[in-house]
Formats: structure tokens, sequence, C-alpha cells
């Protein structure tokens, strides 16, 4: 499947939703999956402690799934959603973190189902290689491929901070390792870790901006149960975006400053269950987010890209 030029849709930013419809002229809906992976930085491979914000279970929904088959839980998200044509969501834990013949079983069982037209596998940037990216890019050719990679920052004080467990170069060498090949590339970032100033977020904008990734999503610093940086909270009370409207301003800063043909597949954090975020609470959810974000922008007169 050759990657074709997408056509950007008008509006304040880039939206997934209007990505998919100029390439598919319908919606397409992710399924999350987990394939039963491990984490590099859990499994002693590159550390046993973790990121010290990371609670697998807070984000990923189906954390824990994976003793039913891929094609059970495909069917199983399908119920949940309107009939349409999928991606399959790789998504708990890093799902590139496997011999390849075990990656190719799993994904191959995705691809299976009829209704499901492509792959989206989150993975970290110290879990790729040239033969994992080799075999990406033959999927890539017969179905539509992100791959997504967890950033954070692009500081290396901040990843050493969380306990990140690799380095800004390391970000660097698999986006240009998988670029170029007709898959998708979209980049996971944090705004508000600790000791970041705006910035210092900003300066992580720009290192998307010079590398020309795909895509990225956005999310807020939460304080998770069962995480390291939960116990550091309850000491130190790190500073958070205690409210939405602390949140939006610094966000739309990094929109006006992101390239307008990135796609924007996420604005902020959502936690998968309540009783595992500590902070901050916000009663607003990802369409009320949207629409804050539509009216800083209109206020300023600004949109992704402004001040690129």
């Amino acid at each position: 499947m050759n990657k074709q030029e997408d056509i950007k849709q008008p509006g304040w930013y880039y939206r997934l939703s209007s990505f998919f419809r100029s390439k598919f002229g319908e919606p397409i809906y992710k399924i999350p999956l987990d394939a039963g992976f491990s984490c590099p930085n859990r499994d002693g491979t590159v550390g046993t402690k973790g990121c010290s914000y990371c609670y697998n279970p807070s984000f990923s929904p189906f954390s824990g799934e994976h003793k039913a088959s891929i094609s059970e839980q495909l069917q199983r998200g399908k119920k949940k959603k309107k009939r349409a044509r999928y991606l399959a969501y790789f998504q708990s834990y890093t799902n590139t973190h496997a011999p390849p013949e075990k990656l190719k079983a799993l994904y191959d069982e995705a691809l299976d189902d009829p209704e499901v037209i492509g792959l989206s596998i989150a993975t970290r940037p110290d879990c790729v290689s040239e033969e994992i990216i080799a075999m990406l890019e033959d999927y890539a050719d017969r179905c539509h491929l992100w791959v997504e990679y967890g950033l954070q920052s692009a500081h290396d004080k901040t990843l050493q901070l969380i306990n990140r467990g690799h380095d800004s170069c390391q970000f660097v060498k698999a986006v240009e390792m998988t670029r170029n090949r007709v898959i998708y590339i979209c980049a996971h970032i944090i705004l508000g870790l600790p000791g970041e100033t705006p910035e210092m977020m900003l300066k992580t904008i720009d290192l998307l901006n010079q590398l020309s990734i795909d895509g990225v999503k956005f999310h807020h610093l939460q304080i998770i149960k069962n995480t390291p940086m939960a116990e550091e909270y309850k000491k130190s009370k790190i500073p958070l975006f205690e409210n939405a409207g602390d949140y939006i301003p610094i966000l739309c800063d990094c929109l006006e400053k992101l390239s307008p043909d990135i796609v924007v597949h996420r604005l902020a954090s959502q936690a998968a269950s309540k009783d595992l975020l500590i902070a901050p609470h916000w009663p607003e959810g990802a369409g009320q987010i949207a629409s804050l974000v539509e009216a800083e922008l209109t206020r300023r007169g600004t949109y992704q890209g402004f001040t690129r």
C-alpha cells in the first residue's frame, strides 16, 4: 500500500478523524489489543523498575486480556463500536519486543479479519532493529500501518529523571530508520513532566518538526497509583495541570508551533480507570477538551503551524 500524499483538512488543527476521512473516505476506528508483550524497562532488558509515571492498566483499557486471542479481542472490541473498518491497535506494553516470527504471527492474526485494514503498533524507540523495521515495511506495502514511538520529552535530563531507559538520540535513530518506508510514524509526548518549563516543552515540538514525523499524541502528566511517581507526589506534590484551563494554553502554544502536516491523534491523557488516577481529576472528556482548544485558538486567531 503506497503512502500517498495526504490532503490536510481545514480547521484549527489536523485531526486524526480528518486524516482517515481524506485517506479512506470514511471513519476508521482503532481497537486496542493486549498481545501479552512485556516491557524492556521492566523485564531486565533495559531495567526493572519501569518509567516512573507508568502503570500500563491505567491507559490501556484491555490490559490483561492477552489470555484471549487477538481474534477474540477484535470481535469483543467490534461489539463496542458501530460496524466499520478498523485498525488493530497493539497497545499494551512494547509491541515489537519479541522475535520477528512471534510478531508476524500476531500481526497476521489481526489482519486475517477482513474488517481490519491496518495496524497501529505502540513501541519504544529502543525496541526496533533493521530486521523488525524491514518486516514492518513489508506490512506497510499491503496495509495501513502506524508505528507509535514513546518519546515523552526531547530532553535527556527529563528522560533520566522519569527512568525512561533510553535517550533522545535513540528516538531520532528509530525515526530515521523508519522514515521513507511508507510507514506512518506517531510520537507520544507528555506535557508537564517534572522540571520542564514551557520553553522545554516547545523544544520537544521542534524535534518532532525537524524529524518530519506523521503524527503526535499529546498527554498531560497524570499521577497514577502503583507508580514510583505516585510515591514522589505524596512527598513533594509534583506540580500538575490541576484543571484543563491550566493545560489548554501550553497545548495551544505547542499546536501553534507544530507543523500543519502532523496529524494530532490525541490532545490529552485519558486514564482508563478513574480508580487508578490520583491527580489531576478533570471533569472534561476528550470532546470537551477539543472544544476548549478550538475556542482558545479562535480567541487567539491562530491554528496549527501558525508560529512555525
